[in-house]
């Protein structure tokens, strides 16, 4: 059994928790936001989570000293704006000997950092010598369903292959089949970009396009996807994989998906704002366009359907206009 913190309350670090808990480890679920804390210890519910009941044996605080100290395993499941603040604020509860499991998906705008970057980076602040064990874990997996013991396949990926296997153990039941990959920035890429394109994929949902539409801008958003990662020294088996493919075309497809719902809602019309208001949670695609724009600039890539998205969400073209100028680009070879 395994002592595990988990940083964030959000469904996809409770469905976690809950499987965890079932897996017969000891888990304390922190959060910053008490009437969150409150409702989860009062209800064993998640108002997100739909019917699924949640363990009485998850533990909660709103202390990072209590979810962090003695625990062999912390995963941080805050979105992604949040999660250097959450990590510099428990950087002093944390140890090098700790396995550190990051699930959040994005590129930070500033710096171009991935998650998992941005931990170590904090960290390594507070602990110059330290040497920490990050783990991105990542892959097509909707909370709404690892919280129904639906199956579930996820990819763990880690410099550092014996923590890699560590987490496929930990995480790894009947329900979710982990499998361990060592090319860490092309799986967090993956999680990061695919967003964007679940994002303009709900979008073309929106304007009443069919199936060949979303066919078409998974495959070539996966393409853009593929070209960026391989730029920046990649592995290509990794964007034809769980964390590549897998996790595109469930976010592109699936309803569960916050992005693909607020792209729909922008496509019939409603403002960027309004449509993300009524989602009601962090809508990653949007925060991750700038990052995105930034990289494909940096290392020379073309990213048409990137730039649409960032053209759209900026308000400089309608989503009609945007559709059009993908479709009349200038001919070329696949």
């Amino acid at each position: 059994m395994a002592n595990i913190g988990v940083l964030g309350a959000g469904t996809w670090g409770i469905a976690l928790a809950r499987m965890l808990c079932l897996n017969n480890h000891k888990v304390t679920v922190w959060s910053a936001v008490q009437k969150e804390l409150d409702e989860l210890t009062k209800t064993h519910k998640h108002p997100n989570l739909s019917g699924v009941e949640i363990p009485k044996e998850i533990e909660y605080t709103n202390s990072l000293s209590q979810a962090c100290k003695g625990k062999d395993l912390i995963m941080f499941s805050v979105a992604s704006p949040y999660v250097r603040a959450t990590a510099a604020n428990a950087a002093e509860f944390i140890t090098p000997e700790q396995v550190i499991v990051d699930v959040a998906k994005g590129i930070e705008a500033d710096t171009l950092m991935t998650m998992s970057a941005i931990i170590e980076d904090e960290l390594t602040k507070a602990q110059p010598k330290g040497k920490f064990k990050i783990v991105a874990l990542s892959g097509p997996t909707h909370a709404e369903e690892v919280a129904r013991d639906l199956p579930t396949a996820i990819v763990s990926s880690s410099k550092d292959e014996n923590a890699a296997k560590y987490v496929q153990e930990i995480f790894m039941n009947t329900c979710m089949r982990v499998y361990t990959n060592s090319d860490m920035l092309g799986v967090e890429l993956c999680g990061a970009l695919k967003n964007i394109m679940a994002l303009a994929a709900g979008v073309s949902s929106g304007l009443g396009f069919g199936d060949n539409a979303k066919a078409a801008l998974i495959t070539r958003g996966m393409a853009e996807i593929t070209r960026l990662g391989l730029a920046m020294g990649c592995h290509e088996q990794t964007f034809l994989g769980l964390a590549g493919i897998g996790d595109l075309i469930v976010t592109a497809t699936s309803m569960h998906s916050r992005n693909n719902r607020c792209g729909y809602r922008i496509g019939q019309g409603i403002p960027v704002s309004q449509a993300v208001h009524e989602v009601g949670m962090v809508v990653e695609g949007i925060n991750a366009i700038p990052a995105a724009i930034e990289l494909a600039e940096k290392y020379k890539v073309e990213m048409p359907i990137v730039e649409m998205a960032d053209a759209v969400v900026g308000g400089k073209v309608t989503p009609k206009e945007a559709v059009h100028q993908l479709m009349t680009r200038k001919k070329k070879a696949e």
